[in-house]
């Protein structure tokens, strides 16, 4: 009996070794696959570099066959023409310092910065287009960015310092609020009557639809009163007064100043109302038709704005204040087309006329919201002290009475 069991104690032993074996066998082969996965990893990744951005077509490439390409592939990707495009560029190079650099030259870096611009595409679409890393997209839009704004200083202005001209001393200030991408813990104060977090942008145009005058970054909840006082009051802004006699034109949101002619308020404005309904009759609607016609310049130069740069539709997630420079260099590339091209230019002709321009706005309404805040017309911020009530808002009173009482003779 103690030999069978002595054998079968053995037997068992021999067992219990080859297990533990096979056990370790197989884990070896399992940290042999996983080591050499690492390894072709760590080859493929570190050593072999296989390239990203291996595309025959470099940035550089499609920008100039681009600009030796037909003129509608240059409105469509950098949302101007040829012309305007080597314009700009060469004011940028030799007024503003945008140098072309070690890798990449002046040209590209403007094409980047006007295909996100125009067409809202991403970093990652960019890195595609033009064969860059996403940090080169980042660095160099950074960079166009700047020398932009500050071209902003020299072209949102009047072009007449002392309006002595007609009829470009007439100017129309209204505002506009565009979407904004802020943190959730920072959205309240943005969030207006859209309900979505905006900053409210306020503007002066002349007939010429170019902007004079922009302040961005106000939060979306901001009343347009509050910032209106701001502007004209606060030395910083350099906001452009007007001379005596003159006038700017503002919608009845806006205090009763001088110098800021608004409508009658309780009366027909809206130049569509007038469509739909009776002609105006009276000193009263005579003046707002008047008025809604020449301030409509302004949502027409809103329109032209938004229609024409998709990233003020659609705002990306950079920083609060670059999107507030966003904005200010739409307006003044806008403003750099405008004064280097006719009065045909294909982005204003739709916008040209009044009929079809409030078509436009409306459909740009629907799809992103209203352009102009009239219907906070009688909202009181409480920041206006009175002064649309002082000696100050009755001379304005008198002085629309006496253009009205003039239009109604003129018919």
């Amino acid at each position: 009996m103690s030999i069978v069991e002595n054998n079968s104690g053995d037997q068992s032993d021999d067992e219990r070794e080859k297990k533990e074996i096979l056990q370790r066998m197989e884990c070896f082969n399992q940290l042999f696959v996983i080591a050499s996965s690492s390894v072709q990893l760590y080859y493929e990744k570190y050593i072999l570099k296989q390239p990203c951005m291996n595309s025959k077509q470099s940035g550089e490439t499609w920008i100039r066959e681009i600009l030796d390409g037909h003129e509608s592939r240059c409105m469509i990707n950098f949302r101007m023409s040829k012309m305007i495009f080597t314009s700009l560029l060469r004011v940028l190079e030799t007024r503003y310092n945008l140098q072309t650099s070690r890798n990449i030259s002046s040209s590209e870096m403007l094409g980047i910065f006007l295909y996100i611009l125009g067409t809202g595409a991403k970093v990652s679409q960019c890195r595609e287009r033009f064969q860059r890393s996403g940090s080169i997209i980042s660095r160099y839009f950074a960079i166009v960015l700047q020398k932009v704004s500050r071209m902003a200083t020299d072209l949102i202005a009047p072009e007449d310092p002392f309006f002595s001209s007609i009829p470009e001393q007439i100017r129309a200030i209204d505002g506009t609020h565009i979407a904004a991408i802020l943190p959730p813990n920072e959205q309240i104060p943005y969030i207006g009557r859209k309900g979505i977090p905006t900053q409210n942008v306020l503007a002066v145009c002349d007939f010429n639809m170019c902007f004079t005058f922009v302040m961005a970054g106000w939060e979306g909840s901001a009343h347009d009163t509050r910032i209106f006082l701001d502007a004209i009051r606060d030395p910083k802004y350099k906001f452009p007064h007007l001379p005596n006699g003159k006038y700017y034109l503002v919608d009845s949101g806006y205090p009763q100043m001088k110098g800021y002619l608004g409508p009658y308020r309780g009366q027909r404005y809206h130049l569509p109302d007038f469509r739909r309904g009776r002609p105006a009759s009276g000193k009263e609607e005579i003046f707002n038709h008047s008025h809604s016609s020449l301030r409509s310049v302004i949502e027409r130069t809103f329109g032209v704005l938004k229609k024409k740069w998709a990233i003020l539709r659609d705002m990306p997630s950079y920083s609060f204040e670059k999107q507030t420079m966003i904005v200010v260099a739409t307006m003044t590339i806008h403003n750099f087309i405008r004064k280097h091209v006719g009065r045909n230019y294909v982005d204003f002709m739709e916008y040209i006329d009044i009929n079809c321009a409030y078509e436009n706005i409306i459909d740009l309404e629907n799809a992103h919201g209203r352009e102009s805040d009239d219907d906070d017309d009688n909202d009181d911020d409480g920041d206006d002290d009175g002064e649309s009530s002082n000696s100050s808002g009755f001379e304005m009173e008198l002085t629309r009475d006496a253009i009205a009482s003039s239009l109604m003779n003129s018919l």
